[in-house]
């Protein structure tokens, strides 16, 4: 009895896995292949999407130092010894004498 349903078996998986098996669960291995080209589209958007992270990270510390620096420099340039030295050529001088307030009556 043991014989007979082994033969039994062997030939139900001979059925199942013959040539008409394939045509019948052809909308299966479709199903299967779009599966698997949209794992390797997300993981390839993925790294896209790092790569495009990082650059931006970069971009933003580069304009960060840029700002930085740029900062620095008006703050050197606007005080008052920088003023001075940028308004000598063009004649003009600190005036020594302390401004007057003048008082309007009604």
């Amino acid at each position: 009895m043991d014989q007979q349903q082994d033969i039994q078996q062997k030939n139900d998986w001979k059925k199942m896995l013959g040539y008409r098996w394939i045509p019948n669960n052809i909308p299966f291995f479709l199903f299967l292949a779009v599966l698997a080209v949209l794992y390797i589209a997300n993981g390839h958007m993925a790294d896209k999407t790092i790569r495009k992270i990082s650059d931006t990270e970069k971009e933003i510390k580069k304009l960060q130092f840029e700002y930085k620096t740029a900062k620095s420099e008006v703050m050197a340039s606007s005080r008052e010894p920088e003023i001075v030295k940028a308004a000598t050529p063009l004649g003009l001088k600190i005036d020594t004498v302390p401004p007057m307030r003048i008082k309007v009556e009604k």
